[in-house]
């Protein structure tokens, strides 16, 4: 029987009193209790509980252990409230039957059953790659419910999404020149917009800024000329019917995220209006919500996102555009964790040091930009029980062979010791799903995890870990003698 398909029935009063009251001491927070929030409600969930369960079960069910020393875990429930709390804030502040499309963001964990997951929860799928796009279709996304967004599509992308009937928003004078000798050779199905930079200013994470002056996405609408230009494109094309732009990304404030979307939809009242007609009937706002990676609160929630949108571009929610969003950290950030096991616990300089087998190839981001990208670190023994106990400045270390390759620095937890398992929380997106195949260290495998009938928790396979033979393919193994043959 595959391990990943048996059932693991796990107490649930084991350990039960345990888990809320020592999550402030084994993730390093001060003050958190465990919970999350719901998204849509703000009330508290027990995701924090629900993660301690899957860490112990994932170790006695033997997904993790000394043959195989790194996973992935996706929280099932909790994306599906996520789902849900999106769905809800903005069919609360949207008039009735107002056509909303929200798409996942799908660079933000490129997995074939996440993507069908959500699509089973009501969620699209935005694309910015043929690799993504084959994801989505893989996974049963249908093209009505897809958006091809990227700043750097070949005629034969552009091609393929016509003939689908996908969605695109144009990047550039370009494209849409492009786009145009497509729609005069064969008649599509496709939305067509085009993405405009609102030039509002960026976050705290400069390479994340989408909405800057020199930001390489989309027509900048301060450039001279630039807007004119716009206007003009709407005019002379009748079937550009939507207007996308993106200003948010994590970092970045919610006042300036809904000063974008303000000054895009103001262009698209001014299109109208000199149309003379309701040429743009959709407005894409994009995504990018920041994510809280301090605690298990998810705060700013999409309720008060949504909200702070209402009441500052109320005329978006009038009925009279459709809408597109495209979120997708925010989505899934909160209901991963990557486990690692403690290989060797060791000190150096009076620092403890727990060497795990998570580092840069599973947290590129975090290792690489440490100040702007830290992640939270959860203790458990080895069972895989929260660890109590006083709290040891340490570091915890990858395998990496670099000095640099460190998921946290002088961090103060409960001394992870050999055979102990470290949970680096928030990594649902941009995380284990995106392999940086540093000393060709293998991806893990990945497992969703759910509750059973019995109040345990069972285990779905996501991704399998690689093989060695696989590492060895993907690294020009067939062709071991080219070189040497020229």
């Amino acid at each position: 029987m595959n391990r990943a398909s048996q059932y693991v029935r796990t107490s649930a009063r084991a350990g039960r009193g345990c888990l809320a009251g020592c999550m402030a001491a084994h993730t390093g927070d001060t003050g958190s209790t465990g919970e999350t929030t719901d998204a849509a409600t703000d009330a508290p969930t027990d995701g924090g509980a629900r993660r301690d369960e899957a860490v112990r079960a994932a170790v006695e069910q033997g997904l993790v252990g000394p043959a195989t020393p790194i996973i992935g875990l996706l929280d099932v429930t909790g994306i599906r409230a996520a789902a849900a709390a999106l769905h809800a804030a903005f069919d609360a502040v949207a008039a009735p039957g107002t056509p909303v499309l929200h798409a996942f963001a799908v660079k933000a964990t490129p997995l074939v059953p996440v993507l069908r997951l959500l699509h089973k929860e009501g969620i699209g799928a935005e694309v910015a790659s043929p690799g993504e796009l084959a994801l989505a279709r893989a996974a049963g996304v249908p093209p009505s419910r897809t958006v091809l967004d990227s700043p750097a599509k070949t005629p034969a992308e552009l091609r393929e999404a016509l003939a689908l009937g996908i969605a695109v928003n144009a990047d550039n004078p370009q494209e849409l020149a492009r786009i145009d000798a497509l729609v005069q050779s064969a008649a599509t199905r496709s939305p067509l917009g085009l993405r405009v930079n609102p030039q509002v200013g960026g976050g705290s994470i400069e390479a994340l800024s989408t909405a800057t002056a020199t930001s390489k996405f989309g027509v900048a609408l301060r450039d001279e000329g630039a807007r004119e230009w716009v206007v003009r494109a709407y005019l002379d094309r009748p079937w550009l019917t939507r207007l996308h732009a993106h200003s948010g990304s994590q970092g970045m404030p919610l006042e300036l995220m809904a000063r974008g979307v303000a000054e895009t939809y103001g262009l698209a009242e001014e299109i109208n209006a000199r149309a003379g007609r309701r040429q743009i009937d959709t407005i894409d706002i994009g995504g990018g919500l920041p994510v809280n990676f301090t605690a298990d609160a998810q705060t700013p929630t999409f309720g008060e996102y949504a909200r702070l949108l209402a009441s500052s571009v109320p005329g978006l929610f009038d009925g009279r555009y459709g809408l597109v969003t495209e979120f997708g950290r925010s989505l899934l950030a909160k209901h991963g964790v990557v486990l690692a096991r403690v290989e060797y616990a060791k000190t150096a300089g009076g620092r403890a040091i727990a060497v795990t087998h998570a580092g840069v190839q599973v947290a590129a981001r975090t290792v690489y930009a440490p100040a702007s990208w830290p992640l939270r670190v959860g203790a458990y023994d080895a069972k895989g029980r929260p660890k109590a106990g006083p709290d040891v400045v340490q570091d915890v270390a990858g395998p990496a062979c670099f000095a640099g390759d460190l998921l946290a620095e002088g961090r103060s937890l409960p001394l992870l010791e050999q055979g102990d398992y470290a949970a680096v929380l928030d990594t649902g997106a941009y995380y284990f799903a995106h392999h940086y195949a540093y000393n060709s260290l293998a991806r893990p495998g990945i497992y969703g995890f759910g509750p059973d009938a019995e109040g345990g928790v069972r285990f779905a396979t996501v991704r399998t870990p690689q093989t060695l033979e696989e590492i060895v393919a993907e690294s020009g193994g067939r062709h071991a003698e080219g070189l040497a043959g020229l």
